[in-house]
């Protein structure tokens, strides 16, 4: 090792040889020049080539060889650590914020007949990463890259800040400075480990009930997308309307509701751009007979979910979306939930090609089934305002509060165990929320995070093989490390190593799949922690492309998907207790949209086709295509069904062998033949249950 003699400059001249060695104290940062020890006429020498760094110092013994070792401060000889010098800035995810609870990231609301809602602001285009303007719980002990080259700015508004997401201090809301030695706190010591197992909790399996039969799709997502977030959106729309023009839109709950069709349509046929679900070459009549595309621009135009009016400066930076999330929240709430829960991060994308790298930071709480039960929006310093913890529950670190405020709304949490990733897990953590809350946890955890456990490190278990692990406890803990293709580290106080078990890993070398052992906490694990992942992979699946400038959208997109995710695990749940076999999620999808847009509403008027036909075609004659059976909400909702008499038969939908002149004006759209005459009602007999 080679030491290094530092000499402070009390301004940018030459050092002269007169001049003694000076030394810096070890809490404060110098602007300095260094140089190798082994060339000492440096100092003679006018070279501009001299390195300046700013570098934090550290106490270092020298030998009696050294130059300064005859000055009185020989003991206080400092080094530098190169170190900092070269270290690479990890990646990270980067987190959206509302700057301004009240802006809408769009000035001009008017809109062009070919503009899509596709302008989204470029990374180069939204408010600088400067530190003042970053969250207390945001800072980052990392130092800033490069600055990008600056982008041509747009005339509106910029109402959204970027806050980076590092994942490697560990969450720390509050950076503590190395160079301060008061910000040291003396830690209390962790008893020592062991090598000992503990007993497994045996988790309940949850009851459920099985229902008396399977409900229609359109019932179950009801069940999350209430008829009173339906209003509340539909009033709120008429408000902001009136608030930006002076005229309300004259909107109501059952053209939202034929909204919401429309957007269920598009997650699953997804067009270009909107203009093309009207136009000539590209019309899809599903989405372009329900609403024209000026009045369906309108609707996006004063698509509103909170009153401004009533902001009262509120610190809350997603106050426009919040009431939908509340509503949402308290119907989650409400579902059964299974005795295994995962909490995980999740990202809403602003960009709907960048999910991962540029969003909205959400926190969820799911069963394993990958139910989403509660839900936590990440707003900076914010975030836990009225989340209920008190005084001794706040702490410093984000992972902590996150996890402690979602399991707070657990049932029953004794009998309930929480799985999280290394992300949020720690040893305090483990053993707060058992001494709090009652609520047992298993998670995958970082070096730094176990307390001080002692285990066999990375090249000792790569000696002993695929499969090999260690492990040590205290106070009802264990910390396992595992080797798979890495080692993997998890801490737990519900389950332990036994019984072991197998797990099915491909080899390499034989080019086929093997048993490699795997202790118990492992593969608990690996079965519970899929929940979230699931509900996330099912809500990324058919998304709706709520892609405009108003940063809420998006957020509103992801309500409707979650809501359709949730219905379809809660109706493939009673699927499964009565043995039926359920539909595809598409499906289920498709069918929610078509009752939404019929569903308690009078038929819609047949005019001219929106085509004309053209006359110097044939026309071919077609088979009479059997009539689409409607769903059960559709079909004795007893709105709009009138008898309508043609000229053309056909086979009656009801009976075997009836034949009949007569259909429903609303079910089947227009097509459906059934029976009314002296001997047969079919008509009346079809419309009820």
């Amino acid at each position: 090792m080679k030491y290094l003699k530092v000499k402070v400059l009390p301004s940018l001249v030459p050092v002269k040889e007169s001049e003694e060695c000076s030394l810096v104290p070890v809490d404060e940062i110098a602007s300095i020049t260094v140089k190798d020890e082994e060339n000492e006429d440096w100092l003679k020498s006018e070279d501009e080539d001299l390195v300046k760094v700013s570098v934090p110092w550290e106490l270092l013994e020298t030998s009696p060889s050294s130059s300064c070792s005859d000055t009185e401060d020989s003991d206080n000889v400092l080094h530098m650590d190169t170190k900092n010098l070269s270290r690479k800035r990890p990646r990270a995810a980067v987190t959206i914020l509302p700057q301004d609870p009240l802006d809408s990231e769009m000035e001009d609301l008017s809109d062009s007949e070919d503009d899509d809602l596709e302008d989204i602001p470029k990374p180069g285009d939204l408010e600088d990463e400067s530190p003042s303007k970053l969250t207390k719980g945001d800072a980052s002990p990392y130092p800033k890259t490069a600055e990008s080259p600056k982008r041509k700015k747009r005339k509106s508004r910029n109402v959204i800040i970027l806050v980076p997401t590092d994942a490697y201090s560990h969450n720390l809301d509050t950076v503590v400075s190395p160079f301060n030695s008061s910000s040291f706190k003396t830690q209390p010591r962790h008893p020592l480990w062991k090598k000992a197992d503990i007993d497994s909790f045996q988790v309940p399996d949850p009851v459920f009930v099985a229902p008396q039969c399977v409900q229609s799709p359109y019932q179950y997502f009801k069940m999350f997308f209430t008829d009173q977030m339906i209003a509340h959106i539909a009033e709120q729309t008429n408000l902001y309307s009136v608030q930006q023009t002076g005229s309300a839109i004259n909107t109501n709950s059952g053209e939202i509701e034929d909204f919401l069709s429309m957007l269920l349509y598009m997650g699953v046929f997804d067009f270009p751009t909107f203009v093309d679900y009207w136009h000539y070459d590209s019309r899809f009549p599903p989405v372009a007979d329900t609403m024209s595309v000026r009045r369906f621009q309108s609707l996006c135009r004063f698509l509103h979910f909170n009153d401004n009016m009533q902001n009262n400066h509120s610190p809350d930076r997603f106050y426009k979306i919040r009431p939908l999330f509340n509503m949402l929240r308290q119907q989650c709430l409400l579902i059964q939930p299974t005795n295994r829960q995962s909490i995980a991060e999740v990202m809403v994308a602003y960009k709907s090609n960048q999910h991962d790298k540029f969003g909205f930071r959400l926190f969820c709480r799911g069963s394993s089934s990958g139910i989403i039960h509660d839900l936590l929006l990440y707003q900076g310093d914010t975030t836990f305002l009225n989340s209920g913890l008190n005084v001794d529950e706040q702490n410093p670190l984000l992972s902590t509060k996150v996890v402690t405020t979602l399991c707070t709304s657990i049932a029953e949490p004794e009998a309930t165990v929480v799985f999280c990733d290394n992300y949020l897990i720690s040893l305090d953590l483990v053993k707060s929320l058992q001494a709090r809350l009652g609520v047992r946890c298993i998670g995958t955890v970082r070096t730094n995070g176990t307390g001080g456990a002692t285990a066999m490190d990375d090249k000792d278990l790569a000696k002993l093989g695929r499969g090999a692990y260690d492990y040590c406890s205290q106070e009802g803990v264990i910390a396992v490390r595992w080797l798979d293709k890495k080692s993997v580290s998890i801490l737990s106080n519900a389950c332990g190593i036994e019984p072991l078990g197998y797990v099915r890993r491909f080899c390499r070398e034989t080019h086929q799949k093997i048993d490699i052992t795997c202790p118990s906490v492992m593969s608990a694990y690996i079965q519970a922690k899929e929940g979230i992942d699931l509900s996330d992979m099912l809500v990324r699946l058919y998304k709706t492309p709520m892609k405009a400038r108003r940063w809420y959208l998006p957020l509103f997109g992801y309500i409707l998907d979650l809501c359709i995710a949730n219905g379809w695990l809660m109706y493939k749940r009673d699927c499964d207790l009565l043995k039926e076999k359920p539909v595809h999620l598409k499906r289920f999808r498709l069918s929610v949209a078509g009752t939404l847009k019929v569903v308690n509403k009078l038929p819609t008027r047949v005019g001219q086709p929106s085509v004309p036909p053209n006359p110097h075609t044939t026309p071919k004659r077609l088979h009479n295509p059997r009539a689409l059976q409607p769903t059960a909400d559709v079909r004795y909702d007893c709105l709009g069904h009138w008898p309508i008499f043609g000229e053309q038969r056909g086979r009656c939908n009801l009976c075997v062998k009836g034949v009949s002149r007569w259909k429903c004006s609303k079910c089947g759209d227009g097509k459906l033949f059934l029976c009314l005459n002296n001997k047969q009602q079919c008509f009346v007999c079809y419309h009820q249950k």
